[in-house]
């Protein structure tokens, strides 16, 4: 079933099962939860007495995961608990422990912001957490208990990143160069590319986007309103948990960096990339950052940026104006609007121009074995993506406006010999489906209950697909040594990432309301990987009282109950479902404490 649609030929019969797994904390009143005493965990507030220098290097509260044998093999008893300092560890991104392992990074290259990945532990949320604020009004604030960092409101007290407001973080939807808000940003933008009524979206032809260093994400958040999704994108530095402001506002973000790798996206993904003020050379390495952004815009995308070299009139502004205008002009970008501090350049529609170019000219053309589309743990190369033949002679990425694109058989669902059949019968069965889950989910979970969702196995998008008419957004994970489906998930019109479950994932801890996993636990197994980490890291970036979809074989959901005390997760209900016959059950919530 890796990869492929559910609409070719006939199979043997297979029992899946599908549990509804909550992820449940008790809280008082107010809704604030403490994680250790009240679920047994033995938390590390006993231990606040303790000589800090003494504990800088312990990860965990426990050393080890003990299991009791019984009549079925084992019975898990305890994980490890992190240590209550590293509530908002991620584990491959986690630079004090990058500097423990003692790396030789190269700090100019940005390598220290990339992934490296150490061992993974229960995390428990920070003192006094508290439920997430719903969306839309998670949009405007947050609790401040949540995500206690407020150096951007007292960084940039003028730029109305965030203001503090007693126990809430407010957004007051400003930027580094959008002082005046974030929706008069971005009607300003539309009004210079002439698009109808001032609205960026252009008719439903511009919808996916990419924002590098995004800040606290609200040049994406105040763009839903125009139909428009944006991956925002900033690393874990100095610039304080900008992406778990993000994520816990409920707007699409992602931990990562323009480093020495490529983004974890296929080529021709997005619409159009924003910086603004996002601090990157992008004249370093011969523009190998520039060419890496030329990679995943689709023709005729658009590079809206926003900086003094746009405007400054100092020498060394000026200086980087002219590079940066020279380098662009040589990667057949043309400027398509300039005003103020913003200029706008647009991608060419077809390779004419790439072809027109003097001999030997910088930077060159790709070789043609490069494969485009090929990104996790691959390194940036600074050269010129060139479109295929195809793609050169439609003159354009041939997807229909938005929301048509959303069920339309994308273009190039024949790189991997899908039928547009396959494709329709896919998208149909993923609407039953999510139609079952919310049936299954009912009355656990309410209209406003998730925003954030992750779906783990991708495949085509069409899970994602089938909520589009609820309030949420959806995060689509393709594992990495499957087929690379994540192009056909942009063509539609949503987002996601390349990743291998055998790691941690790019995000802070508890960031996701909802985690879809099909049979990711079976893959993980066959790989060799611990499955045991993989709930680790399921527990780590669910939000309290979230919950967890499983779709898998029998034994692996039988398997799965065995670790619920071990989780302090909760069955909600289980379907069992073959070919011919569904039938569900109820399974008892246990006791949380």
């Amino acid at each position: 079933m890796r990869g492929r649609s559910e609409g070719g030929k006939k199979k043997p019969v297979i029992v899946l099962v599908c549990v509804v797994f909550v992820y449940l904390l008790v809280g008082s009143s107010n809704h604030a939860i403490e994680y250790g005493r009240k679920l047994g965990f033995g938390t590390t507030s006993d231990n606040n007495n303790n000589d800090d220098n003494t504990k800088k290097d312990d990860t965990s509260s426990t050393s080890s995961f003990y299991v009791d044998d019984d009549a079925n093999g084992f019975t898990p008893r305890s994980f490890p608990v992190c240590d209550d300092r590293h509530s908002e560890l991620i584990p491959c991104l986690d630079r004090n422990l990058i500097y423990q392992m003692r790396l030789k990074l190269d700090l100019a290259l940005m390598e220290h912001h990339e992934r490296h990945c150490p061992p993974n532990c229960l995390i428990p949320p920070p003192p006094g957490y508290k439920v997430p604020i719903k969306w839309p009004k998670s949009r405007d604030e947050v609790w401040k208990v949540n995500i206690p960092h407020i150096h951007l409101a007292h960084e940039k007290p003028d730029q109305n990143w965030m203001v503090v407001k007693g126990d809430k973080i407010n957004f007051p939807c400003g930027g580094t160069h959008f002082h005046y808000g974030a929706d008069k940003y971005i009607a300003s933008m539309a009004n210079m590319l002439n698009f109808p009524n001032n609205v960026l979206n252009n008719g439903g032809r511009l919808r996916t986007f990419l924002d590098v260093g995004c800040g606290v994400a609200s040049f994406g958040g105040y763009l839903l309103a125009s139909d428009i999704i944006t991956m925002s994108l900033a690393p874990n530095d100095e610039h304080q948990n900008q992406i778990q402001f993000a994520l816990e506002r409920g707007i699409p973000a992602y931990l990562g960096v323009l480093g020495t790798k490529r983004l974890p996206y296929p080529s021709r993904s997005f619409e159009l990339a924003h910086c603004s003020r996002c601090r990157i050379d992008w004249l370093q390495r011969d523009g190998i950052l520039l060419l890496e952004l030329d990679r995943v815009l689709r023709p005729g995308g658009y590079f809206a940026y926003s900086s003094p070299e746009a405007y400054a009139q100092d020498e060394e502004d000026l200086r980087i104006w002219r590079e940066m205008s020279a380098l662009v002009e040589r990667m057949c970008w043309t400027m398509a609007a300039k005003r103020n501090q913003t200029v706008i350049w647009q991608k060419p529609m077809t390779n004419d121009c790439y072809m027109e170019r003097e001999p030997g000219t910088q930077p060159p053309l790709c070789n043609s074995d490069s494969d485009p589309d090929a990104e996790y743990g691959v390194n940036m190369e600074a050269c010129i993506t060139q479109y295929s033949d195809h793609d050169h002679k439609a003159k354009g990425s041939g997807l229909s406006p938005w929301p048509a694109r959303l069920t339309s058989p994308p273009p190039r669902l024949v790189d991997f010999g899908y039928s547009t059949d396959m494709f329709e019968k896919d998208t149909e069965t993923w609407k039953h489906r999510v139609d079952a889950y919310w049936d299954l989910l009912t009355p656990a979970i309410q209209s406003d209950s998730v925003r954030n969702i992750m779906d783990m196995k991708a495949n085509m998008g069409s899970f994602a697909a089938a909520l589009n008419d609820k309030d949420v957004w959806v995060m689509n994970v393709v594992p990495e040594d499957g087929p690379n489906t994540l192009k056909l998930i942009y063509d539609r019109g949503l987002m996601g990432a390349v990743h291998s479950w055998c790691e941690a994932f790019s995000t802070y801890p508890r960031t996701y309301d909802l985690l879809h996993a099909w049979d990711i636990i079976s893959d993980i197994k066959k790989r060799g990987c611990s499955a045991e980490d993989f709930l680790l890291e399921m527990d780590r970036i669910l939000r309290p009282s979230g919950f967890i979809l499983i779709r898998d074989k029998q034994s692996v959901v039988d398997l799965m109950k065995k670790y619920l005390k071990a989780l302090h997760w909760e069955a909600v209900d289980t379907k069992i479902q073959t070919k011919t016959r569904t039938m569900s059950y109820s399974l008892s919530r246990r006791s949380s404490g």
